[in-house]
């Protein structure tokens, strides 16, 4: 595993070269080949020493990260183009790339906690040093104080786990449960923040619409899946705490899930459509994962995969309708079909890749969490079908309100996609339909 870090720590330094942008892109394509290559679909820790391992959770979510960041350069083309601080900001997402290739791969629960709360500052970075309207400032703050204001609690429990078990290693903690209901809180929470629930889920739509193109990508992609990824390594150790106050979360996700639908359904901004969009799917993936199961656990993991390359894509298009457009709004992206007939296309895939149509690794995820949800409680059907109804109802207003009705007066010019644009959705695209066909790598994560 550290070939791999130090393969991306020798990229830092030629961040700074001229005329470097799309050689740092295609080493980092060419790491996630390798990585590719390397595939370890074992369900016990490999290639393991006292700082880092791997097992099947981890090497899905760094492939992921890998992968996203290759396609967050290719996205950013308008930063190399206009020269807006592309050294910098090269080397701010290499930094990031590192910051999370470290949490996923740590053996040991505070290195996770550090390097967890560390992939916070380059994020920060992106918002504030590319983002695109002033209230970025106002999104910078509340993603760190949302983050922020969990993160103390998190550090004492771990420090108090460490006092009492001597060891901070993910292998050898799973033999201790805990029935201490102070300590469960301070783990649970700030992972709840960050993936995040409904009740704390605002920091993600403001940053989000604030976020440039590249940071939209990072967020959606991977930010939201540390959440999920930690939640899932400490959640064996409070099994009893689990089974007392888990419905709550529980709860307040299901209604939660069915809130913000209604909140998507009344979004006119292409960005806070996608980003309320993220917030109900990790509300569900949430759900199943509570339920402590089996199938919750798989589902739970395929989601967040499925999830990373769908909203990331989807993402991509907007941001292809402001560069053509100059705006985000549903009013003025009206009748893209007319404009954009091929981009028409890759809107209805991804927008179908939301609601978690076949053949794609949403589908896959949906079925085992709504499997477990209702096998955890029958009442929960209520809202999990409501969900299900109005995410697709939310993905057709987003397709059809922009694709369909009368072109925008303002319009003037014509524009095709760019051939960069086509290989950027379809390296979305392929892998969330091609990865169903190998669903057991998801299905033999413990």
């Amino acid at each position: 595993m550290l070939k791999f870090i130090f393969m991306v720590l020798f990229i830092l330094p030629i961040c700074f070269m001229k005329k470097i942008f799309w050689t740092v892109q295609n080493l980092l394509f060419f790491i996630s080949f390798m990585f590719i290559m390397m595939n370890n679909s074992m369900n016990y820790w490999v290639n393991i020493s006292y700082f880092l391992g791997c097992d099947i959770m981890s090497y899905g979510l760094i492939l992921l990260s890998f992968w996203i960041i290759s396609l967050m350069l290719m996205a950013s083309e308008k930063i190399n183009t206009f020269n807006n601080y592309k050294n910098l900001f090269l080397f701010n997402v290499i930094l990031l790339l590192i910051l999370l290739i470290l949490t996923f791969m740590s053996m040991s629960l505070f290195m996770f906690y550090l390097f967890f709360e560390s992939s916070l500052i380059p994020t920060l970075f992106l918002i504030l040093g590319w983002g695109y309207q002033p209230e970025r400032l106002q999104a910078g703050l509340y993603l760190l104080f949302y983050t922020l204001f969990v993160s103390l609690p998190m550090l004492i429990g771990i420090f108090y786990l460490f006092n009492k078990m001597g060891t901070m290693n993910f292998y050898l903690m799973n033999n201790y449960l805990f029935n201490y209901d102070l300590l469960y809180f301070c783990m649970i929470l700030a992972f709840l923040v960050k993936m995040p629930m409904f009740l704390v889920h605002l920091w993600l739509p403001k940053a989000h619409v604030e976020a440039p193109v590249s940071g939209s990508m990072i967020l959606a992609g991977i930010m939201l899946k540390l959440g999920g990824y930690g939640l899932m390594r400490v959640i064996s150790f409070f099994q009893i705490m689990g089974l007392k106050y888990n419905f709550i979360w529980i709860s307040i996700s299901l209604i939660g899930g069915v809130l913000v639908s209604f909140v998507c359904l009344r979004q006119t901004d292409l960005k806070s459509l996608i980003a309320y969009s993220s917030v109900v799917h990790m509300g569900i993936g949430l759900v199943g994962m509570l339920t402590m199961t089996y199938w919750g656990l798989c589902g739970f993991y395929t989601l967040m995969i499925g999830h990373g390359l769908c909203s990331s894509g989807l993402f991509c298009l907007a941001n292809i309708s402001y560069e053509r457009l100059g705006s985000r709004s549903l009013l003025i992206n009206k009748g893209l079909m007319n404009f954009m007939p091929t981009m028409a296309l890759w809107w209805f895939l991804l927008s179908s890749g939301n609601m978690a149509a076949p053949p794609t690794l949403n589908l896959l995820g949906e079925i085992s969490l709504f499997n477990t949800t209702v096998n955890w409680s029958w009442f929960s059907m209520i809202s999990l079908s409501l969900v299900s109804f109005f995410s697709a109802a939310y993905s057709l207003y987003l397709y059809s309100f922009s694709q369909h009705g009368k072109i925008f007066s303002g319009v003037f010019s014509f524009s095709e996609g760019k051939i960069r644009e086509f290989l950027l959705l379809i390296l979305h695209w392929f892998p969330l339909n091609y990865l169903i066909l190998k669903s057991e790598f998801f299905m033999l994560c413990l």
